[in-house]
């Protein structure tokens, strides 16, 4: 589990996820041209006031699940 502060929308906030998980958002950020706290300002906004931790990791698990059904 590793623990990262990050700016998101203009206010400061820490996350807790497992290495797996901030190494898929770094991938996706990378694919798409953009940081990791924009990336997690889009997955803030979706959550429905979700718990944001989890929110980011279903976010990453529908990622995965859509790169699958392409092959």
């Amino acid at each position: 589990m590793q623990k990262r502060s990050v700016s998101i929308a203009k206010h400061r906030t820490s996350v807790s996820l497992e290495e797996e998980f901030w190494d898929i958002l770094d991938d996706i950020s990378t694919e798409n041209n953009t940081t990791i706290p924009k990336l997690l300002e889009i997955i803030e906004k979706k959550s429905d006031k979700q718990n944001l931790a989890s929110a980011i990791r279903v976010f990453c698990l529908n990622h995965l699940s859509d790169l699958i059904k392409k092959r």
